[in-house]
């Protein structure tokens, strides 16, 4: 890979990348070296779209990503104090508006999309295995009265932070499997999609195990229904490879399973939080239907509506951090927080984008499916599986630690498809760079 070609995409690989690095044990899991990166590639493509003096969006993209913005300013009136309103909105603009957009602007062809793919499954990678090695070690975060939780770099604080980083690269690496690039390079992304299992289960995440199921059948079925059985028949039999094959694990991950199916009949204390969080989310929607509570509204109004089943927080404790109670500050639904703060209006403007999003990437893959697949189709394979997977994770979690800011990547990476990137294999320019001038290019 030559170093040009990745120059463009280069602050996004860096964002990917710098997530990567070890967080502080006990750390709170806020803005980190990854969101700075993502705040200056925001700045770039901004001083880039002055400098050039061209429209640097379609009508249609323009629509789609500034839709949120309405909901948001209104949301952001109805906070609880100034301070309240200006930083929840500069997070929710940051994660779905600005860095998506740069995103987009940022990739020129399905070469630099690749890249982008490529470096999530490299990250995936090194944090799944140091996963795999605190399971073995007996390092990670603490589960059932063990600290073998694999949670990579991110802590005990953030127990979804490695199951969402190995997701994103599973995804990334089914769909270049399943592509129509080179044998060799889809022999690889095969492989690591299949390593990737490996940490996604020692994650003990039901959440994430039932988004990457969900995700991962759309991607089978939306590259042909002969090569969905194939896969899928190679998928159970790794399962039943998995779950049997981790001596002591193996009762954990059956258990873990099970009571994915028992969430109504006998569901655990962290089952039940949740329940009683969406319940007090509802209520909130309920009181101001419309706007809903204001933005970062969901902690102070959380204990006037939940009922006396939730617990004063959960318990974290291993990967080299000290026990702590963590408290329960968000519904863990993106859609009911969502919904909770912004009212119908937030609603209705995030996930309306979120579709248009969507439908135009499928429209995109089934027009390079009719086309007769070219070299398109694991694009978007894995722009459609990162959406989808986010789209369907939301139902168990919402925004929130240093891994959220590979969620605006993957909306970004999205849009380029839907958006950009579907039409043909020659390079897509959303914004035409001024013309260099010899001094200008002696000087870099």
């Amino acid at each position: 890979m030559r170093l040009p070609r990745v120059v463009p995409v280069l602050p996004a690989v860096m964002v990917i990348a710098l997530l990567g690095l070890p967080i502080g044990p006990g750390g709170e899991g806020g803005a980190g070296p990854a969101d700075a990166v993502s705040a200056l590639m925001v700045l770039y493509c901004g001083i880039r779209l002055v400098r050039d003096r061209r429209r640097p969006l379609s009508r249609t993209a323009a629509v789609i990503l500034g839709l949120p913005v309405v909901g948001l300013a209104i949301a952001a009136t109805g906070a609880a104090s100034p301070g309240a309103g200006i930083t929840g909105m500069g997070r929710y603009l940051q994660i779905f508006v600005l860095v998506p957009a740069a995103v987009l602007l940022l990739i020129r062809h399905r070469g630099d999309f690749r890249v982008l793919a490529w470096s999530f499954v490299g990250l995936a990678l090194w944090q799944g295995a140091i996963g795999v090695r605190q399971f073995l070690t007996g390092t990670g975060a603490s589960y059932q009265g063990q600290e073998i939780r694999a949670v990579g770099t991110f802590g005990a604080q953030d127990v979804m932070g490695m199951a969402t980083v190995v997701c994103f690269g599973l995804i990334c690496a089914v769909g270049l499997a399943l592509g129509t690039t080179a044998v060799r390079q889809r022999a690889v992304a095969a492989c690591c999609a299949l390593a990737l299992f490996v940490p996604l289960a020692l994650s003990f995440s039901r959440g994430a195990w039932i988004a990457t199921a969900v995700t991962c059948s759309a991607q089978l079925v939306l590259a042909g229904m002969r090569r969905a059985l194939k896969v899928g028949a190679v998928a159970a039999a790794l399962g039943v490879i998995l779950v049997g094959g981790f001596g002591v694990g193996s009762a954990m991950l059956q258990e873990r399973v099970n009571s994915i199916t028992q969430v109504t009949d006998a569901p655990d204390q962290s089952v039940t939080d949740r329940y009683t969080m969406w319940a007090a989310a509802v209520d909130m929607w309920r009181e101001q239907p419309l706007t809903g509570v204001g933005l970062k509204g969901f902690p102070e109004h959380r204990d006037a509506h939940a009922s006396l089943a939730l617990s004063a927080g959960s318990d974290t404790e291993g990967a080299g951090a000290a026990f702590r109670k963590q408290p329960l500050l968000s519904p863990h639904n993106m859609y009911l927080l969502i919904l909770a703060e912004q009212g119908l209006i937030g609603l209705l403007a995030l996930a309306g984008g979120w579709s248009a999003l969507l439908v135009c990437g499928l429209r995109g893959l089934a027009r390079v499916r009719r086309a007769g697949g070219g070299n398109g189709l694991d694009c978007g394979l894995v722009a459609c599986g990162l959406l989808v997977w986010q789209l369907t994770d939301f139902v168990y979690a919402d925004i929130g630690g240093p891994s959220t800011v590979l969620t605006a990547v993957c909306f970004g990476l999205a849009a380029w498809w839907g958006l950009a990137g579907n039409d043909s294999g020659k390079p897509v320019r959303t914004a035409a760079p001024a013309p260099v001038r010899p001094e200008e290019a002696a000087a870099l």
